[in-house]
């Protein structure tokens, strides 16, 4: 691990000052400031500093990858195949093009030339084919695991030639093309690929293809990356392929959100991440930039554990699913910035339907289940059954800030229908390691996860092809089973679209996964000197494009 000085005044005392100097004198100057970019050209040069709450607790690429937090630097120092905007429209990266077969189980990628990782490694086929194998198998004896989300139709991968890849699958693979832009989906130099898993975790020995590299680091404190002055393969759908404009991105730990606001507020940093919702009406007047980018995936909700009772039971996830007030989550929680779940996917998503009549919010439809299913309002309203309360214990998810919050609001409306709710809270190395899809004492998983095409969705609620088994069916619903195979055999998005209807009516009216809100899971407060941050199909905050002013 490489160390090297960095130092950011972040104590209580001094911010706590700051922040009340800022109150009432210099966010008055920056109230007339907009978040408009400049006129003319950008200009190189400039450093910033970006405040996160946690860097996760490992640095090998394929296990942390898909982190919420170390994505931020795994999208500025790597590449991805193709790029996914914020609307699932993919564009060329460092694909340049690609066909695939009609029974989409053959796919070509043609690849940019010249393109190296920081190690002078090419990014050519064999490259792409070694990043592809290590994808899809993971090495699981070194502790190196598969990323989730890629296809496990995955067959093999051949480079033809230097710029040719050709990739087959065992049955057709829509989702191919679009995974591709999912942030686990980095290129990474195969000599990084090649070594060990306690070298891979030394963020200084991983070697991408990305516009910066990584300067200097300290696990659990900060990430400093510096620019690379000969990097000119940027996706030409952010409007700008030659180097960074910004010199360095420091992305710097600090725990407590308003501790990380009041540094931006201060001028001391330049990005505070995940706000209280509640601040940013009143930091957006002051004229900071703020951002809520939705990102393609799965909304904020729970996949419900089918072993586990009572939730073995159809009558009682129902009644779950209507005794859930999703407006008042939004009114008192959020801000007009959320909105309602219309799925369990976020509307966005292409192949996402409206199913809001399956998640209206009906307490007596809900009562009159739990009375069917033989739950009786007893003492103090809790309902029992055979003399056993009607528990709910919730695990807040540590990925998003107000998590917490709204299981506590769904705790007070569950309990007026008979409810008994409990709540527990972890922070993100101790949630990994006791809270998982089905595990025996986890009723309610909490999802906050992404994914880019809506056909990779039901191969993972289920165990088929070393799937997450979500609701802990294994085989048991036959009627998803068929549904989640005829979604992976279609061979085109026209004939894949009313399956995905299906499905998604189908999970919801089981009760299979209770939607809360449709999730902005990352929460950006600017500086209104840094401008042209761009957010790409799984909501991640690029600089590459950004500038900053004096």
């Amino acid at each position: 691990m490489t160390e090297r000085l960095f130092s950011l005044s972040l104590s209580r005392r001094r911010l706590l000052i700051t922040t009340s100097a800022v109150a009432t004198g210099a966010l008055v100057t920056m109230a007339g400031l907009t978040p408009a970019l400049s006129a003319g050209e950008p200009t190189n040069g400039g450093d910033i500093t970006f405040l996160i709450d946690s860097l996760g607790d490992t640095w090998i690429p394929n296990n942390s990858a898909i982190s919420s937090f170390q994505g931020h630097i795994w999208g500025h120092v790597t590449d991805k195949l193709l790029y996914v905007d914020a609307d699932g429209n993919v564009s060329p990266w460092i694909a340049e093009r690609w066909e695939q077969n009609d029974s989409a189980t053959e796919f070509t990628l043609h690849l940019k030339t010249g393109v190296t990782f920081s190690d002078g490694t090419s990014l050519d086929a064999s490259a792409v084919v070694a990043n592809l194998d290590i994808w899809y198998a993971g090495r699981k004896n070194e502790g190196i695991n598969p990323i989730g989300l890629f296809p496990k139709t995955y067959d093999h991968a051949e480079a033809v030639d230097a710029t040719t890849a050709k990739v087959f699958f065992k049955k057709p693979t829509l989702g191919f093309i679009p995974t591709l832009g999912y942030h686990g989906s980095i290129l990474i130099s195969p000599k990084t690929i090649a070594q060990p898993a306690a070298q891979q975790a030394d963020l200084s020995k991983t070697s991408g293809s990305g516009p910066y590299v990584v300067d200097s680091w300290k696990e659990g404190d900060f990430v400093k990356l510096v620019k690379r002055k000969d990097y000119n393969w940027g996706p030409a759908a952010v409007g700008h392929t030659g180097p960074a404009y910004l010199d360095t991105i420091t992305y710097k730990l600090v725990s407590e959100p308003s501790l990380r606001v009041a540094a931006v507020q201060s001028g001391q940093a330049d990005v505070a991440y995940n706000a209280s919702p509640q601040e940013l009406e009143s930091l957006k007047a002051e004229g900071f930039t703020i951002a809520t980018p939705r990102y393609l995936g799965f909304v904020n909700g729970w996949a419900i554990n089918t072993k586990l009772a009572p939730y073995d039971d159809v009558k009682v996830r129902q009644a779950l699913q209507a005794g859930i007030n999703r407006q008042e989550i939004i009114d008192t929680v959020y801000t007009p910035d959320w909105k309602l779940a219309t799925s369990f996917i976020q509307s966005n998503v292409p192949g996402a339907t409206d199913q809001s009549n399956l998640l209206a919010y009906n307490p007596d439809r809900a009562e009159k289940l739990l009375d069917e299913a033989g739950w009786i309002k007893g003492a103090g309203g809790i309902r029992t059954k055979n003399g056993e309360p009607l528990l709910l214990t919730l695990y807040s998810n540590p990925y998003l800030a107000t998590s917490k919050s709204v299981d506590e609001l769904i705790a007070q409306q569950l309990g007026k229908i008979g409810w008994k709710v409990s709540i527990r809270a972890y922070d993100v190395v101790t949630f990994g390691q006791k809270v998982k899809y089905g595990g025996p004492a986890v009723p309610a998983y909490e999802v906050t996860r992404s994914f880019i095409d809506a056909g990779t969705v039901a191969s993972i609620l289920t165990n088929a092809n070393n799937g997450e088994n979500w609701f802990a069916l294994d085989e048991s619903d036959k009627t998803l089973n068929e549904l989640r195979d005829k979604i992976a055999s279609a061979g085109s998005t026209e004939a894949r679209k009313p399956l995905l209807d299906e499905l998604q009516k189908y999970i919801l009216d089981q009760g299979y996964f209770i939607p809360r809100t449709q999730i902005v899971q990352r929460i950006y407060v600017q500086s209104p000197k840094l401008k042209g941050a761009v957010y790409n199909g799984v909501a991640y905050a690029s600089y590459y494009t950004a500038t900053k002013s004096a």
